[in-house]
């Protein structure tokens, strides 16, 4: 993990490898010339206030996320300026907002990649400004390398490169109380994520059921967090028909683990439930060419549950907080479920499957009804669900969906807040009709148009009464296939981590609900 650290060094006598200043376009009525952002004022004067005119000449532009690098003034220790552009420059004043500040910190410490030390001047006014570059920054060197050769000396076998080893904030507050504990929230809750991401990108063959029920343990002993697993055997003789039914095709068997964060100053009690499928391949519904593989991302809600409920615990929340993993393989075989079979869900409710490939819901509906054993406050799901809600949002956004108007707005007011985009969703009552059974009390498949409504509506249905709830589909942004951009790499994502722990702080602070 990249180190961090605040500094109050000036920018020309830091020992680093390279300074990260910003840079932004300018205003229309600065004709959008190039404006050095606040925080690189000692590199602008070194340069004799030429600093935009010289970057201009680089072909600079300062559209977020572009990376220009050039020679360090005379006089600095560090050898190499690195110019990071942060959009258009804010109308009102030189506040830019913090997702700006993230995204910027993130595409610079991708660039730097292969660098020991880098000194980050970016726009810092208050302790806030300092999380949001902490957090970009080490999301930003984050890299996956542990199965490339050399990957275990941290280094990328490709291109030679390792993540960025150390940040130093200049501007930052060190003996400052908030920004002390901006760094270290941002600290906690970006090596959570990062665990997620790695989670995410694990081979199969390494992550099944069985192993990541055992990370889980590990991070509950480190972090007095109670842990514990139901395995085949006790699925079997709870009556977890979902788990069991979509596991039941894997030479890997089920899990459904429970992580518990306890608070002695706790009012409030936040569920959180991931869909855990480490590989999904369709089962008997097998899924075509092409579409099985990128897969292994199928457990990404579990993953996201589990970093969020260990950020809770590391920042010592105020809430109580039970994480659930319903945590199966869907794999075909002769055992496997088929469609046409009836499942008793551990709710008692019976579900007709009708395919294979929307498993999902099965082993969630279980989870969802065990977690409203314990009343909480409000249950949260996180799951890669449907691909019709990656049609509908597309690669970058997530969809909320909730029993409550006003709890949906604030789960995505949260995600705003943190930079995770996500969109309100609705649960149109007559798509319900769908997913009637002549065989069941209710089928896992329903009209094919608005198909993400539908497993809402479907997960709605093993809700406890009087359960305040919200589902997040993140199956769009949940695994990158494309570049990476600002702080987020090709390939696990992290996806909901971050909306987790801001809802749980929201509610441990008193402001949700």
């Amino acid at each position: 993990m990249t180190a961090l650290t605040l500094s109050t060094a000036a920018a020309s006598g830091l020992r680093a490898d390279a300074i990260v200043i910003g840079v932004a376009k300018g205003a229309a009525d600065k004709s959008g010339a190039l404006v050095v952002a606040p925080g690189a004022e000692a590199v602008d004067k070194a340069y004799d206030g030429r600093l935009a005119g010289v970057l201009e000449t680089l072909g600079a532009s300062g559209g977020e996320g572009e990376v220009t690098k050039l020679p360090a003034p005379s006089g600095f220790k560090a050898p190499l300026v690195l110019a990071v552009g942060l959009g258009a420059l804010p109308e009102k004043d030189d506040a830019f907002d913090a997702e700006t500040l993230r995204r910027a910190a993130g595409a610079a410490a991708r660039a730097l990649a292969g660098t020991k030390k880098a000194a980050f001047a970016l726009p810092i006014s208050d302790a806030a400004d300092a999380g949001a570059v902490a957090e970009g920054a080490l999301l930003g060197a984050y890299a996956f390398d542990a199965y490339k050769e050399n990957g275990k000396n941290g280094k990328d076998a490709k291109n030679g490169k390792a993540p960025l080893a150390e940040v130093a904030l200049l501007g930052g507050k060190p003996r400052d109380k908030a920004y002390k504990a901006a760094i270290e929230r941002a600290t906690a809750v970006t090596e959570e994520l990062n665990r997620a991401r790695d989670l995410v990108n694990t081979p199969p063959n390494d992550l099944n059921p069985e192993s990541f029920a055992a990370v889980a343990q590990a991070a509950g002993k480190e972090h007095g967090i109670k842990v514990q697993v139901l395995d085949e055997k006790a699925l079997a003789k709870g009556g977890y028909g979902g788990i069991l039914g979509v596991g039941a095709g894997s030479a890997a068997a089920p899990r459904l683990v429970q992580l518990t964060y306890t608070s002695a100053k706790a009012k409030k009690h936040l569920a959180f439930v991931g869909k855990g499928i480490t590989y999904d391949s369709g089962g008997i519904s097998l899924k075509p060419a092409g579409h099985n593989e990128t897969m292994k991302c199928d457990m990404s809600g579990a993953a996201a549950v589990f970093a969020a409920v260990v950020a809770a615990a590391r920042l010592g929340l105020e809430v109580n907080v039970t994480g659930w993993l319903a945590l199966a393989e869907n794999m075909p075989s002769g055992s496997a479920t088929r469609p046409g079979d009836v499942l008793r869900m551990y709710s008692g409710k019976t579900v007709e499957v009708l395919n294979t490939d929307a498993e999902g819901r099965l082993v969630l509906a279980d989870a969802l009804w065990k977690a409203s054993e314990d009343k909480p406050d409000a249950i949260v799901d996180v799951a890669t669900l449907t691909g019709a809600m990656v049609l509908a949002l597309g690669n970058r956004t997530f969809g909320v969906m909730a029993n409550d108007d006003a709890f949906r707005t604030a789960v995505v007011e949260a995600a705003e807040e943190v930079g995770e985009p996500s969109w309100p969703m609705p649960l149109p009552e007559h798509l319900k009709k769908g997913m009637d059974s002549p065989t069941a009390d209710i089928a896992n498949m329903g009209e094919r148009m608005g198909g993400g409504l539908v497993a809402g509506l479907f997960l709605k249905e093993f809700v406890g009464e009087g359960i305040t709830w919200a589902h997040l589909d993140i199956a769009g942004p949940a695994f990158n296939e494309q570049g990476p951009f600002g702080y987020t790499p090709k390939g696990g994502t992290g996806s909901a981590v971050r909306t987790l722990v801001r809802l749980a702080e929201l509610t441990a602070a008193g402001d949700l609900g």
